[in-house]
């Protein structure tokens, strides 16, 4: 039986959806969900969940300032997998505890990857705006050669959920996989038949490198102007991570100048971003954060953040940062 009186809902997509409002409800009556769609932040935030001791947060953030105004908040379950958004020291000292699970989006994310890839290797953005125009080139005559996924060589930087998730689907195609992180997963890279690598190997051998990070102070443009100038000519850059990985302003650089052949985006360090010019570039590919929001990982997602509310921990030293 929980322990909690109020509980709010701060993610506008888990307010929106039926079924988990019906199921939070049966689990826990008295709810107040974001029924106004609202993007809540500072004293927004603040205001609305005064009185609350149990949240359910999406991309919210939560440091010092909001956790002395909420003094009676005791949970906060997260509506996703990343949780940079949330400040897990402040949470400590106070005794907040924090109710997350790992991988829940992790084949949403995958399959987006995988979408992206093709998509750019067929040339099907382009190819579809110049059916539109009336420009028909049935065969690929006058177009650029395309390319099949299967027996590239893609490099996955961040080797947790999504990255062990996608380095599984890419066997059916039978890619070579390099894989880099910070930690020892060499079981599961010798189960799976992946090389291990450091970041300047995967950069230059890649013909596909994606990105599945958390943000932090050490992952901060982590792809920045002299690292990506390492990337292969005809290579391709993907990230459905976090934004804020890669430095934006040199990517596009690299896009105009063909020194990258293309690259597509999930994520981005400002959103809505406002680098138009980036967005509009024929060879990138842009989509508005969508990359766990498959009605199936909407589902798992909430149903984890629903358990909880009730499973949750005061996060630790130990607590996994990198999911």
């Amino acid at each position: 039986m929980s322990d909690l009186n109020r509980i709010a809902v701060t993610s506008r997509s888990f307010s929106r959806h039926p079924i988990l409002r019906q199921e939070l409800l049966d689990a826990h009556p008295n709810v107040t969900f974001n029924d106004g769609g609202e993007t809540l932040s500072g004293d927004s935030l603040i205001e609305f969940l005064k009185g609350h001791d149990g949240v359910i947060s999406g991309l919210e953030v939560f440091g010092d300032t909001e956790f002395d105004a909420l003094p009676d908040l005791k949970v906060i379950a997260k509506y996703g997998v990343g949780f940079d958004a949330l400040d897990i020291d402040a949470m400590a000292r106070r005794g907040i505890k924090l109710g997350w699970t790992g991988g829940v989006n992790k084949r949403s994310v995958s399959e987006l990857v995988i979408a992206f890839a093709i998509s750019l290797l067929r040339y099907i953005p382009a190819l579809n705006t110049a059916v539109r125009q009336d420009q028909w080139s049935q065969g690929g005559i006058g177009s650029p050669p395309s390319y099949l996924l299967s027996e590239r060589t893609v490099g996955i930087i961040g080797c947790g959920y999504v990255g062990k998730d996608l380095a599984q689907l890419l066997r059916a195609f039978g890619c070579l996989v390099l894989a880099h992180d910070i930690r020892d997963f060499s079981e599961f890279y010798a189960q799976h038949g992946i090389r291990a690598v450091d970041l300047e190997t995967v950069l230059r051998e890649a013909d596909i490198v994606t990105l599945h990070l958390p943000f932090d102070d050490s992952t901060k443009n982590i792809l920045n102007r002299e690292r990506l100038s390492l990337l292969k000519q005809d290579a391709i850059l993907i990230n459905a991570a976090r934004g804020g990985l890669v430095d934006e302003t040199a990517l596009k650089e690299a896009l105009k100048e063909n020194r990258i052949v293309a690259a597509a985006f999930d994520v981005f360090a400002a959103e809505p971003p406002e680098d138009l010019e980036l967005l509009n570039l024929p060879n990138f590919i842009a989509t508005p954060h969508i990359g766990g929001s498959t009605e199936e990982a909407k589902l798992a997602m909430g149903r984890a953040a629903i358990r909880g509310l009730t499973e949750a921990r005061v996060p630790t030293a130990d607590w996994p940062q990198r999911g």
